[in-house]
């Protein structure tokens, strides 16, 4: 009897510890990840975009603002000028709407839109146009400032001829007048941070002064303009001694 106690008492500490590892589960690992996060990139600021944006339109601006001004004297030119920039500012609207999400180029393309409507009406310049015909100009270019004498400095345009320079005032009065064949030079330089185009013929020069950020632009273009149509002096050939006998 004892014997038989003890067997059975063996066999229930053999079948409880095995009973106990059975619904103790084995805890679960934990396994890292090794691939990486993304990190997203940072977003630029609303403050940053409009200030890129205005910068890019200023820059703009002011390269088209010569011409736009020269397209503004032809009526034709100017209504498609006009019509073009309505139609880009509408594509700009309609387009990031459908496309992507840019509410940057929809305000951007809505003020191009209401600039080619609220644009004034082409202005042509009759007077110009009838002053440069009666002279018989080539081309009109920007004189910047000319003093004739002691009075004060005023604006004038260069009406070139092929016979002669006309520099007009804003009254479309001439201050000065140079036969094209008497020109000696022109040549224009740097002085005082102002730019100077001067022109020289027979015993005489006139300076042109130009001020601004587009000094030396307007200058240049006086100087190669001028040079187009100055007459190079023929070159003097030496006389070849007639041989004696």
């Amino acid at each position: 009897m004892n014997t038989l106690s003890n067997e059975i008492a063996h066999e229930l500490l053999l079948f409880f510890p095995r009973a106990m590892l059975k619904q103790c589960p084995a805890p679960a690992r934990k396994v890292m990840s090794t691939t990486s996060t993304p990190i997203a990139p940072q977003q630029e600021s609303v403050a940053t975009r409009l200030r890129n944006l205005g910068r890019s339109a200023l820059f703009a601006l002011v390269l088209l603002l010569p011409k736009l001004l020269n397209l503004r004297r032809d009526p034709r030119s100017w209504l498609a000028f006009r019509i073009v920039l309505a139609f880009a500012g509408a594509s700009l609207v309609i387009l990031p709407l459908s496309l992507w999400n840019s509410w940057t180029a929809g305000i951007a393309g809505l003020a191009m839109f209401l600039a080619a409507i609220l644009l004034p009406a082409a202005k042509p310049d009759t007077s110009l146009a009838d002053t440069a015909a009666q002279l018989g100009a080539l081309v009109i270019v920007n004189g910047g400032g000319y003093q004739p004498g002691d009075v004060e400095p005023s604006t004038v345009q260069l009406f070139i001829c092929p016979d002669r320079i006309w520099a007009l005032d804003s009254h479309l009065r001439p201050l000065l007048v140079i036969p094209t064949s008497q020109i000696v030079s022109a040549i224009a330089s740097e002085s005082a941070g102002d730019w100077i185009m001067r022109i020289r013929w027979d015993e005489h020069a006139a300076d042109f002064h130009y001020r601004g950020i587009f000094a030396e632009h307007l200058a240049r273009v006086a100087e190669s303009t001028l040079r187009s149509v100055i007459h190079p002096p023929l070159p003097v050939l030496p006389q070849k001694r007639a041989a004696t006998a």
